[in-house]
């Protein structure tokens, strides 16, 4: 079975050539695999397949694992994560952006991240498509750490990277807060979503993937605080503020992105050791509901900094 690759959007391909609902064989399962180390961020289309073939499919990259917030998983399909616009509950995740009330609009970041065990993956499969925005984002950090110059390569082979767990925005201190208004439901601490306290994590500024050993730039503005001594590598604390800045603001750059438009049947797989990933949010009311799996991670990235 000859699969087809055409590239996205400045990262991640298209894959075509092959049907879901059958088997996968022993050979196609390693050529997807190739295809998605290789790209990070793979886009399947038209794929009308329901929650089980979903599960059996996201397999074929690795072990599952539940998600932590059981109140999102059903006992038929423990294996998967439901994100739903559920009008009772969207006051809570809805901010005010420049005046404009936003749902469900999420920054940069990686999925647990914060527990410095972050899953290799996920996929996604549009079940109930936004008639308007509801864009995810992925950004490909090995393609951003192979843009940096050599000098910068070098300092951050010496740095490690501290992420901070805040429930509020606008306490995370890398994230563009021009005209932010949290809403008058956003949470103000972890219990308030049920979530548990996490300490800060450590990583590397610079992670060498487990599987392919790329080179990660690991710099995502959600939860970035600082970094761990920067004396140490011969930095002030306000050059270690200004690089930290910069980084944050070569991520940001449009030829390391692809934004997702959803359509019906559309899945996507992404590497969540190599590719951070947003959303765009949508409009209060705006019916949305997507169907996530996650690739189990085996590998602690970051450790537990000690109080």
């Amino acid at each position: 079975m000859a699969l087809t690759v055409k590239q996205l959007d400045n990262v991640g391909v298209e894959v075509t050539g092959f049907d879901i609902r059958k088997p996968v064989t022993a050979e196609l399962r390693s050529e997807l695999i190739s295809l998605w180390n290789a790209h990070g961020i793979l886009l399947f289309r038209n794929q009308d397949i329901d929650p089980k073939a979903q599960i059996e499919f996201s397999r074929v990259f690795g072990p599952l694992e539940n998600h932590p917030l059981k109140a999102t998983t059903s006992d038929e399909f423990p294996e998967l994560f439901t994100l739903v616009n559920d009008p009772v509950k969207e006051k809570y995740m809805t901010a005010s952006y420049k005046g404009k009330n936003i749902v469900s609009k999420l920054d940069w970041h990686m999925d647990l991240h914060y527990t410095g065990k972050p899953n290799r993956g996920a996929i996604l499969r549009s079940v109930v498509v936004a008639k308007e925005e509801g864009k995810t984002g992925f950004g490909d950090l090995a393609k951003a750490y192979a843009a940096l110059d050599e000098k910068t390569k070098t300092l951050l082979e010496k740095l490690e990277v501290v992420y901070s767990f805040n429930m509020q925005r606008r306490h995370m201190r890398f994230v563009d807060l021009e005209g932010y208004e949290p809403g008058a439901y956003s949470p103000k601490k972890p219990s308030d979503m049920q979530f548990p306290s996490f300490p800060e994590i450590a990583y590397p500024a610079v992670v060498t993937h487990p599987v392919t050993g790329q080179k990660v730039l690991e710099i995502v503005e959600q939860m970035l605080d600082r970094f761990v001594a920067p004396h140490k590598a011969g930095l002030s604390n306000d050059e270690a503020i200004d690089l930290m800045q910069s980084l944050v603001e070569h991520t940001r750059k449009p030829e390391f992105h692809y934004f997702h438009a959803w359509r019906d049947g559309d899945m996507i797989l992404w590497d969540n050791w190599r590719a951070m990933h947003c959303t765009t949010g949508t409009a209060p009311g705006v019916a949305r509901v997507i169907h996530r799996t996650t690739i189990m991670g085996d590998t602690m990235l970051g450790r537990v900094l000690e109080p």
